[in-house]
């Protein structure tokens, strides 16, 4: 009588149970790892967003600050650069639902209040400020990322007089 060896069997036994474990682990590890990656995506556009709304509003603030104080004109195209990147309002925004209407401008007749004749160290000078208000900014993986509104993003600098 010849015997045989039991031992490829149980280890085909084994490999047969254990069939499934790979595709179970793979399972459950892929759903964190998605949620990292669209959560760190979804982070990387709020930034890229922010950051184009912030260096638009310092364009506005620049060309303002190149013009006398009241011109309606000047306004008008602060408030394109902000919106368009241009001064004629043509082309497409810079960041999705951004309006003319979310830009405002302050120079010194617009609030003569808080921007005309600010006393300084080296005299008096006068102030321009653009700012954009509450730019609702849409999650496009809104179950990683929620939907938000950017604060007030301002930048005030002083103006020609």
């Amino acid at each position: 009588m010849v015997r045989t060896s039991s031992a490829p069997l149980a280890a085909a036994g084994r490999r047969r149970r254990s069939r499934g474990v790979a595709a179970v682990e793979l399972g459950l590890l892929m759903t964190p790892l998605l949620l990292l990656v669209f959560g760190a995506t979804e982070l990387g556009r709020a930034v890229y967003s922010y950051n184009m709304l912030d260096k638009s509003v310092r364009d506005a603030a620049r060309h303002l600050s190149q013009h006398g104080p009241g011109d309606a004109t000047i306004a008008a195209q602060a408030r394109c650069l902000a919106v368009y990147a241009t001064t004629d309002c043509s082309g497409s925004v810079l960041v999705p639902g951004l309006t003319t209407a979310m830009v405002s401008i302050c120079d010194a007749t617009l609030c003569p209040s808080t921007n005309a004749n600010q006393l300084t160290g080296s005299g008096t000078v006068n102030l321009v400020t653009a700012s954009i208000n509450s730019y609702p900014y849409t999650s496009a993986v809104g179950f990683v990322i929620p939907s938000m509104n950017f604060n007030t993003i301002t930048v005030t600098m002083r103006a020609q007089l």
